[in-house]
């Protein structure tokens, strides 16, 4: 296990499902990689829109740059109304592995239609279908957020994507603190995977297993991250 730094933890509940399930479909072909930086990285930046048929999937291409680093993963948008949690861990794990499918990972997190209950479920699969250590549930009980857990969330996720490993995090976007496309007037709880951060524009890249509003990967704020994973947590 790597050394880490420590925050306070307080345990919570957290629920990830989506408000309106949605059928299954099968697995398309892969595509061609996506270029994450071809419209920059500041937030708000759509990477990938559009392509949220649930099943779809899309190879996302990685960049290490002076100020930007992001992850080649295999994104897929969730399958089920419920399944974000497996989904976001799929897409963690594309990183270094060939990935269970959804409902395999829906399994192993115990996953269901009420969604997948708390971030140490993924911690844990996380961990196994890797055989390591490095994960860590991080929680963040504080709304808003401590400076101090601000910077160790900022860590996190400058140590987690240099070391190729995916953060997932667990979120509550409610009316008026929303990623791009999320119904404005409703409570979203919800996982998905930051797979990139951009030290210069102190943004981070998402890849949204929702993909509300048919946004699927984009940059968002880092002060906006922080904001939104209170009072959960993240796999890190």
């Amino acid at each position: 296990m790597r050394k880490r730094l420590v925050a306070s933890a307080i345990a919570v509940a957290a629920v990830g499902a989506l408000v309106t399930p949605a059928a299954a479909h099968a697995e398309p072909a892969h595509p061609d990689a996506v270029s994450v930086l071809r419209h920059g990285s500041k937030a708000g930046t759509a990477v990938v829109s559009g392509r949220n048929e649930p099943g779809t999937r899309l190879s996302v291409g990685g960049v290490d740059t002076a100020g930007a680093h992001t992850l080649p993963v295999d994104y897929q948008v969730q399958e089920t109304g419920y399944w974000c949690g497996p989904a976001a861990t799929r897409i963690a794990l594309s990183a270094r592995v060939a990935p269970p499918s959804q409902g395999d990972l829906a399994a192993q997190l115990g996953t269901t239609e009420a969604g997948t209950d708390h971030i140490s479920q993924v911690t844990g699969v996380l961990n196994g279908n890797l055989g390591t250590g490095w994960y860590e549930t991080k929680e963040m009980p504080n709304d808003p957020p401590t400076q101090a857990q601000k910077d160790l969330l900022w860590n996190d996720i400058v140590l987690d994507i240099d070391n190729n490993y995916p953060l997932v995090a667990n979120i509550v976007a409610p009316p008026g603190n929303q990623p791009p496309g999320y119904p404005p007037d409703q409570t979203i709880y919800h996982y998905f995977t930051v797979i990139g951060y951009d030290d210069a524009n102190r943004t981070v890249l998402i890849a949204d297993p929702a993909s509300f509003g048919g946004n699927q990967i984009y940059w968002l704020s880092f002060d906006q991250l922080a904001t939104l994973i209170p009072p959960k947590g993240c796999a890190a």
